[in-house]
């Protein structure tokens, strides 16, 4: 998805150009760490004191300079209006937010809000259309079966969630005046790999495969996350 996202802001934005991010939901901080350490500005927001807790400590070991372009705020991404004024932001990450928020809409209407015209909004969701893949692929029929009529789910932490589809996303992105740019696929060939499962030699390999699937059609389109762009107008 990294690959994804920086292919998004390289065709966007001029080389160099250092930009204002909002980590929606940023969790550990993994991408906000890694956009700073690109020289962006990156604020990132997170209501869990646990997550936030492991952000700070990540961002502690950075050096001074990349530390200097990370802000992290605790507090509710629904809640952006609070916190940032409208247009703030060229880039707005949410990233395995969606599937815990029930009525995902005014959380969506508030990132785009927050971008500036002609900023970046990019979204990782549960596959809707894909639910029954993973039961399906391990055996388990009676849930395969169960999933192709809903969009809820149980997660690998047992937490009862909801997944998103494609067509709904993208008339919801349309309407908030971000309309969807592009979409790719994430976890095509690997999503039934146990958790804490090492790389294997061939890492670069897999995830040149990952890569080619999660932007060609039909493989896209049973991946168990999609990584939807749009782009406020």
């Amino acid at each position: 998805m990294a690959r994804q996202l920086d292919e998004q802001i390289a065709g966007r934005y001029p080389v160099g150009q250092r930009l204002r991010v909002l980590d929606v939901g940023m969790g550990q901080g993994t991408q906000a760490l890694r956009l700073a350490r690109a020289g962006h500005q990156v604020t990132g927001l997170e209501q869990d004191a646990t997550m936030l807790a492991v952000a700070r400590e990540a961002l502690a070991a950075e050096p001074e300079g990349i530390r200097g372009r990370v802000r992290l705020i605790e507090g509710d991404g629904r809640e952006t209006g609070v916190h940032f004024l409208p247009g703030s932001f060229d880039v707005v990450l949410c990233h395995g937010v969606l599937m815990y928020v029930e009525d995902p809409d005014a959380l969506l209407a508030g990132m785009a809000r927050m971008l500036a015209p002609g900023g970046l909004l990019s979204l990782l969701v549960r596959n809707a259309d894909a639910l029954a893949m993973r039961p399906g692929l391990g055996g388990d029929w009676a849930t395969a079966l169960a999933s192709f009529e809903t969009t809820a789910y149980t997660n690998r932490l047992g937490l009862d969630v909801r997944a998103d589809r494609l067509a709904t996303l993208t008339g919801t992105l349309a309407g908030i005046g971000a309309p969807l740019q592009a979409w790719y696929g994430v976890r095509v060939f690997t999503d039934t790999a146990a958790d804490g499962t090492p790389l294997p030699p061939d890492a670069e390999t897999l995830l040149a495969a990952e890569e080619r699937a999660g932007r060609t059609d039909p493989y896209r389109q049973v991946a168990a996350l999609l990584h939807l762009c749009g782009v406020r107008g």
